[in-house]
This record gives structure tokens, C-alpha cells and sequence, in this order.
């Protein structure tokens, strides 16, 4: 069995969909977290300077969306053929894009370009996207099968960035709201939602 170890800053951000691939699949790692100071020491060492990275084994693996689909593909969390996989890589396109959207709000210094910002994602950009990802979700909360797959843990990550913003954001989108009951009653991602920085 490989040995993993995710590198990422001490906080959750792109590395935390991999950190629940894992846990998932039940597969014991190592989670490094860096301060700002031991990040500098580690940057060189990294295939393009930049977190998150995965290790295998020894070697150092770059770009969140590749470890993500490689940790599912690994652990039987990309569905059970291909026409799932493809399903899984839209919904997963969908919740990248939301990213983007929301990464600009993160980083935007300038107050009333964030407060204007803030304003056009909870008036378009969150119901746009929520929408979507209510859309592709079959009934019983799943977007493939009837077990978790990486999509559901994506579109979950970004989602408990906006229960932070309005806890109430869900309450018009049914199936998104079954979809996290589904991931909060799994065996070994609910506790680790529960539990984790």
C-alpha cells in the first residue's frame, strides 16, 4: 500500500477534498501543514511552487484538481464506469468555476469592490450555480449511483463556504441539502467533518 502525505498550509482551502478522499477510502496519511515561515523552506522542493501537493511514496504530485481525480480514481470514488466519470468531471467543472467566482471575492482588497462582489453572488452567482448543482443531482442526493463519489465532496467543500456567509443558502435546493445528510451519515467522512480544523 503506497504512503501518502497531503502538503498543504494549516488551513483547509484545495487541499481539503483530498484530505476527505482519503479519509473516505478508510486510507491511513500524513497531513503536513505548513506555516508561512516552514512554507518558504518547502516551496523550492514543490514540482511548481505552489500548494497543495500530494506525496506518493517519496514523490511530490502538484495541482489539486489532478490529485483529486487520481485519490478517486485510486480509492472506487469516480463512479463505476465511464459515462460516470464524465458526470463526475462535469460536476466538478461546475464547482471549479463557482471556485473561481469566489476566490475573486477572497482576494479583492478593495472593500466596496468585495461588498459589490458579495452582493452579485448572493443575488446571481449562488443561485446560478446552486441551481446547477441541484440540477445534475439525482433524488437520492448522489450525482452517480447511490454511494459517494468525488462530486459530492467537491460540491461540499465550496458549499460550507457559503453555509458560512448564510446558513440559511439551502433551504430552496432539496436534494443539495439530501446530499450533505448522505455525506454527514457516511461511516468515515461524517466524523471527520465533524471533528476536523
Amino acid at each position: 500500500m503506497p504512503n501518502y502525505k497531503v502538503h498543504y498550509f494549516d488551513s483547509r482551502g484545495r487541499a481539503e477534498i483530498a484530505r476527505i478522499l482519503l479519509t473516505a477510502a478508510g486510507q491511513p496519511f500524513e497531513d503536513v501543514r505548513y506555516t508561512k515561515e516552514q512554507w518558504a523552506e518547502f516551496k523550492p522542493k514543490t514540482p511548481f511552487g505552489q500548494l497543495p501537493c500530494l506525496e506518493v511514496d517519496g514523490k511530490l504530485y502538484g495541482q489539486s484538481n489532478a490529485i483529486n481525480s487520481y485519490l478517486a480514481r485510486q480509492f472506487g470514488l469516480y463512479g463505476k464506469n465511464d459515462l460516470d466519470a464524465l458526470q463526475i468531471d462535469v460536476v466538478v467543472g461546475v464547482q471549479n468555476d463557482f471556485a473561481t467566482v469566489m476566490i475573486k471575492i477572497f482576494y479583492e482588497s478593495d472593500e466596496a469592490k468585495k461588498k459589490e462582489l458579495r452582493e452579485k453572488l448572493a443575488k446571481e452567482d449562488a443561485p446560478k450555480f446552486l441551481g446547477n448543482f441541484e440540477k445534475l443531482l439525482q433524488d437520492n442526493g448522489y450525482y452517480v449511483g447511490n454511494s459517494v463519489t468525488l462530486a459530492e465532496i467537491a460540491v461540499n467543500d465550496i458549499l460550507e463556504y457559503l453555509l458560512m456567509e448564510n446558513p440559511d443558502v439551502l433551504k430552496s435546493y432539496p436534494k443539495l441539502t439530501q446530499m450533505r445528510k448522505n455525506l454527514e451519515a457516511h461511516p468515515k467522512i461524517g466524523p471527520y467533518l465533524k471533528n476536523r480544523k
